[in-house]
């Protein structure tokens, strides 16, 4: 297996992720600031398979549906406003068990908002922001590094489980551009789906619809989804955790919020405050075991992005076992350094 490291954007990092994990089909249209993700699939995915630069972005994801359902690898990307508009096909995809990837490159709102980065999106992409009950796994890369490693990790799952998959990320881990190390490794490009839409070749046909017009016949098919999500929760929670073990305040954040905050705790334990992190990786399913905590003094530090969205899970898993503080910024704001070892030395 041969290496290659390259100076890259978080962006373009998802975009080469998803080439090297066989994406066949992608179809997308343009909005600041995941555009230089459209820009290097429109370079370089006419040599892999198919890309469209559809005429909005609920025509990129009924593009993707037909796509999934043929058996294709498929992704999407968008930002914040423009993900808003797909959440109808979402939910079609999500109730046809057709495995996808999106991204969102998530940008300041409500709205329209603005181009800065934000983490605003967080209930959107964990409660499933169209209609119905379901799940998509979401994926909160950290680095462009890892987003590159991700986005490879989101195609195989979404084959595994048969669901669409969110990479979620911001304006800065999309526009920031640092070293990834590229894998030239030999995969197995679209393995075999017996549900696909290729053509009955002599079986019965296959139907890829999430339409149950007899009485009874939705509850079991949200029954069968229900017992695939709870198989996720089971054995698909990622997460990192860094100094928990004695913390007296832990951060709890992801993506780059958590680069921030990690900055912070190495430089709090360098002068000796017994500070932690808690990084979630999935935001669905929403990690639980590092939040179960034999210390009931530990303090939660929540930072997001946001005005507290994460927030609620963090609540949920600690389940009242230790006090949970927050600090958020939103529209464009970042919480900094400063802010946040201002609020940590208070709690402490």
């Amino acid at each position: 297996m041969l290496k290659q490291k390259i100076l890259i954007s978080g962006n373009e990092a998802i975009a080469e992720g998803a080439l090297q994990a066989g994406c066949s089909f992608y179809a997308g249209y343009p909005i600041t600031p995941q555009n230089e993700l459209i820009a290097y699939m429109a370079k370089h995915m006419p040599k892999k398979g198919i890309f469209i630069q559809a005429e909005s972005e609920p025509a990129a994801i009924n593009m993707v549906y037909g796509a999934s359902a043929a058996g294709a690898r498929s992704m999407t990307s968008s930002s914040s406003p423009g993900i808003s508009l797909m959440q109808e096909g979402i939910s079609y995809i999500a109730g046809a068990q057709l495995p996808s990837v999106i991204v969102n490159i998530m940008r300041g709102g409500p709205g329209l908002g603005n181009i800065a980065p934000a983490q605003s999106d967080y209930f959107q992409a964990t409660r499933g922001g169209g209609h119905g009950d379901y799940h998509l796994i979401v994926l909160a890369p950290g680095s462009a590094q890892e987003a590159y490693d991700l986005t490879q990790t989101g195609f195989d799952l979404a084959d595994k489980y048969r669901i669409p998959v969110m990479i979620l990320g911001d304006g800065i881990l999309g526009q920031m551009m640092e070293p990834v190390t590229l894998s030239t490794k030999k995969i197995k490009v679209n393995p075999a789906k017996s549900w696909a839409l290729s053509g009955c070749q002599g079986r019965k046909p296959n139907i890829a619809k999430s339409f149950f017009l007899r009485e009874g016949d939705l509850e079991t098919f949200n029954l069968k989804l229900q017992k695939n999500y709870e198989l996720i929760k089971n054995k698909e929670e990622r997460y990192e955790s860094l100094f928990v073990a004695d913390a007296k305040v832990i951060l709890v954040a992801y993506g780059t919020m958590a680069r921030i905050a990690k900055t912070v705790v190495s430089q709090l334990r360098s002068v000796g405050k017994k500070v932690g992190l808690i990084r979630p990786i999935t935001l669905w399913p929403f990690p639980q075991k590092p939040f179960n905590l034999k210390n009931k003094r530990t303090k939660f530090l929540v930072t997001e992005m946001s005005y507290g969205q994460m927030v609620d899970d963090v609540k949920l898993a600690v389940n009242g076992r230790n006090k949970i503080n927050f600090l958020g910024r939103s529209g464009g704001g970042v919480p900094s350094q400063e802010e946040l070892i201002s609020k940590i030395s208070k709690l402490l």
